[in-house]
């Protein structure tokens, strides 16, 4: 088996390290292989099923190179295992209706790039973060969001941040950021935190933690999590997020706050009470925050 413009069949040893040399200065290892380098991978992989090496240039790997063999199955299985975990991007949207007139399309998954030569400082950035947000509402919080809506220049680079303010028993009512994991870091106060797991063989596990100044707690993608103020004073934090656009699904204004409602059928079944509580549920003013 030939491969053209790359080894000869001579050298075995020293063709497997040029292979691996390229591959990782491709970055091919971690990434998808680009046709080229695939096809000669899988051209000297199938090689080694070779038993004889003949005058037209099948390669043939004796006893003594099975450094050689080991090496390119070895860089073979891992490519193999890159290919096979590669998936769609993750959306950053909630959801992308496929539609055939361009015209009545939107872009998703980002925003329309800006020339970058008419990119400017004020498009990487956004003032005001050391204002303290209005917590003069029922669940006595506010979350201030900087995001690719408030800084352009985040576009693409997959982070994002907020500042949430508690008044006293100041909470930050159960929900989930369904594109982005956080990283919360407490400024002032104490801050009683958690987050339930998904449903398992071990049930949904509440993990909580009191949290003081100066501590940071992490709260995984897509679960369930909170913030709840124990002290007499108000607290602040500041909260990274692993996307430029997290997304946010507080859980009792989705449930009870939907519109148009959600059937009180659905909601007494599943929370297994009676029709006059989920009326009242559903009649309740929830707080976007």
């Amino acid at each position: 088996m030939k491969i053209k413009g790359f080894f000869s069949s001579e050298d075995k040893w020293g063709s497997s390290m040029s292979l691996l040399h390229l591959l990782i200065l491709h970055g091919s290892l971690s990434l998808s292989p680009s046709p080229p380098l695939l096809r000669n991978l899988i051209d000297l992989f199938v090689g080694l099923l070779s038993s004889n090496l003949t005058s037209t240039g099948v390669i043939k790997f004796e006893r003594t190179s099975m450094g050689a063999q080991f090496l390119l199955v070895t860089v073979f299985l891992a490519l193999a295992s890159s290919l096979a975990f590669a998936s769609d991007p993750s959306p950053l949207q909630d959801f992308c209706v496929a539609i055939d007139d361009p015209k009545d399309a939107l872009f998703v998954n980002g925003k329309f790039c800006k020339n970058p030569m008419l990119a400017t400082a004020e498009d990487f950035f956004r003032k005001g973060l050391d204002i303290a947000g209005n917590t003069s509402n029922k669940v006595g919080s506010n979350v201030t969001q900087v995001n690719v809506a408030q800084i352009p220049g985040l576009n693409t680079l997959g982070v994002s941040l907020a500042r949430i303010d508690y008044a006293p028993y100041g909470l930050n009512p159960p929900h989930t950021h369904p594109r982005a994991t956080e990283i919360l870091t407490v400024l002032e106060g104490t801050l009683y935190v958690g987050f339930v797991t998904s449903n398992s063989d071990t049930g949904n596990r509440l993990i909580t933690k009191v949290l003081n100044k100066g501590d940071v707690f992490v709260f995984p993608i897509g679960l369930i999590h909170f913030q709840f103020n124990t002290g007499h004073s108000n607290a602040v934090a500041i909260a990274a997020l692993s996307s430029q656009n997290p997304g946010v699904i507080t859980i009792a204004n989705s449930v009870f706050g939907s519109n148009p409602p959600i059937s009180d059928d659905v909601l007494t079944k599943a929370f297994q009470v009676e029709k006059n509580v989920v009326d009242y549920l559903q009649a309740q003013f929830w707080v976007n925050n």
